[in-house]
């Protein structure tokens, strides 16, 4: 996973949060739980997360992806359980696009 896209996320996350008035127990890392058991959001804060995440790495990078698709939710590992795994996902999912270009 790149830092920058960790950064990224980490960043979103506490955006997020602060937006809707939920409180971190702990600034965000990598091991940060978004979405589950432990994790901080519920459904319309994540879908939020996401939207947020995706319209940043747009801005910073020009390239649109979609991080919450079919391949997303049928992942065996839900790429939103923690801040490092979306960051992975949002990773991958930009690598993907690089090389297909």
């Amino acid at each position: 996973m790149e830092q920058d896209t960790l950064e990224l996320v980490m960043d979103c996350t506490r955006d997020v949060a602060q937006e809707q008035d939920i409180p971190l127990p702990a600034p965000p890392d990598a091991s940060t739980a978004l979405f589950g058991e432990g994790g901080i959001f519920d459904s319309m804060a994540l879908v939020s997360l996401i939207v947020a995440v995706e319209q940043k790495i747009q801005e910073d990078s020009g390239r649109a992806i979609a991080l919450a698709d079919e391949r997303a939710l049928s992942q065996r590992n839900s790429p939103y359980r923690t801040v490092g795994a979306l960051a992975e996902y949002a990773a991958a999912r930009l690598a993907e696009q690089s090389s297909d270009q």
